[in-house]
């Protein structure tokens, strides 16, 4: 038997490293690929993995937002995050969202076979890192000194943040997540007091240094 995996990368050459390492492994199948949430929303049911590998930042909308819609629909599918973003950031909002597992790119070598198999074999995965928070959290701790202001902010208003970092129109957002600009307009507004932002101005400033940090534009 061959374990099917499906991959989520809107970088081509990220999906055939993936593949590349996957298929080596006598027991494990690529059995589909998409640079796009719509993409991979389409193909899925058809393809019926048994785990899918996804990013965080697609071409069209946040991988929370499409990894919150194959666990409503599919809760038994294993997901694992694999993404250039700060797990503190987002390993708690991936979790949160269904997956089970995140892994940060450039660390994936050595861990990406063993964590799919873990998965695979109904576990979690976290950093060290990462669980230290889920106990500091459980104990009621805060996360201490260090975190970046971001951390504040909603998973919809970080996906809007992003967007805005790398040059959206309020337009344009709003199509991306399926809501109205006023939807918009709110959320820009939420942002700017969480993170301390004067105006519009500042909030294009920080989101789009924020997003070039980050490697998404």
């Amino acid at each position: 038997m061959k374990y099917r995996i499906y991959i989520v990368d809107d970088h081509p050459l990220m999906r055939r490293g993936y593949r590349s390492l996957l298929e080596s492994e006598p027991d494990l199948l690529v059995c589909g690929e998409a640079g796009s949430a719509a993409e991979a929303l389409v193909e899925l049911p058809e393809a019926d993995p048994h785990l899918l590998i996804a990013d965080i930042t697609l071409e069209d909308q946040s991988g929370l937002e499409l990894i919150r819609r194959v666990h409503a629909e599919r809760p038994d599918l294993p997901v694992l995050v694999v993404s250039m973003h700060d797990e503190m950031l987002y390993g708690e909002r991936a979790i949160r969202a269904g997956a089970r597992g995140y892994l940060t790119k450039g660390k994936t070598d050595g861990n990406l076979v063993a964590t799919v198999r873990e998965l695979l074999a109904g576990g979690h995965h976290l950093s060290p890192r990462m669980q230290g928070r889920a106990l500091e959290q459980m104990a009621g701790r805060a996360a201490g000194p260090g975190q970046p202001a971001e951390f504040a902010l909603a998973d919809r208003e970080l996906e809007v943040y992003e967007l805005i970092g790398r040059g959206f129109s309020t337009r344009e957002v709003a199509d991306v997540l399926r809501v109205s600009p006023k939807t918009v307009e709110t959320y820009r507004g939420r942002i700017k007091q969480k993170l301390g932002l004067a105006d519009s101005t500042e909030l294009l400033h920080r989101a789009v240094r924020y997003a070039q940090d980050r490697g998404l534009v």
